[in-house]
């Protein structure tokens, strides 16, 4: 059988499509974004050849999507600058100060060039300081990787070119063990939102994020 062709950039494939996905950036306009507890979308995040560029010049801030979601799938594709971090959250609630005082994080990272590259920890891929990949399956700085970031009824998968990498539920034993030894406990509110925003994040350097779409997913 013949696999159907990849869809060209940010565009849904008749399969996708049939799943309910939809396009969250349509490689022209930020419509689907503004800024954290903003009303617009900060200038350093500019619509750049087809990607969503954080440019580190102008206005600053991380962006959230306009909706909130509880279970959902979301897929994307992320290319990072040399040393480069920045990160894709959910669950954020603009109640708080930032955005990862709610939202957990999947770490995106220039894993050779950033120094939190050296514990698997803090690298590409893992839910940041919590919990590690387990294996570095990241493309070499400059190229792009594909991501699934998939919450039903609390359980997460993170998903990086292809490989399931981390697996976590919210609220379980070891997730409360975990929060309460890391820096996240003096945050009530980190991972405890049923519904939130997605987010992607100024760590101050350049990152470009494409392909961003999302289906709702039905418990």
């Amino acid at each position: 059988m013949l696999q159907e062709p990849q869809a060209a950039p940010n565009r849904l494939t008749d399969e996708e499509q049939a799943q309910g996905f939809q396009l969250l950036f349509d490689g022209h306009k930020l419509d689907a974004w503004r800024g954290f507890r903003r009303e617009g979308v900060p200038t350093s995040w500019i619509a750049d050849d087809g990607a969503i560029h954080f440019t580190a010049e102008g206005e600053r801030g991380d962006i959230i999507t306009n909706e909130m979601y509880e279970d959902f799938e979301l897929r994307l594709e992320w290319k990072i600058s040399p040393g480069g971090n920045s990160g894709i959250m959910f669950g954020v609630s603009e109640t708080t100060r930032r955005t990862y005082e709610a939202g957990p994080e999947m770490q995106v990272l220039d894993n050779a060039g950033h120094p939190d590259g050296a514990a698997p920890v803090t690298s590409a891929g893992s839910n940041y300081a919590l919990h590690a990949p387990s294996l570095d399956v990241t493309r070499p700085v400059g190229e792009w990787n594909e991501v699934r970031l998939i919450v039903v009824e609390r359980r997460v998968e993170h998903w990086l070119n292809g490989q399931q990498i981390v697996t976590y539920q919210l609220g379980s034993d070891e997730w409360e063990r975990l929060v309460a030894e890391s820096k996240f406990v003096q945050w009530p509110e980190y991972g405890r939102q049923a519904e939130g925003h997605i987010a992607l994040q100024d760590h101050g350097n350049h990152v470009w994020y494409r392909m961003i779409r999302i289906r709702r997913i039905e418990p």
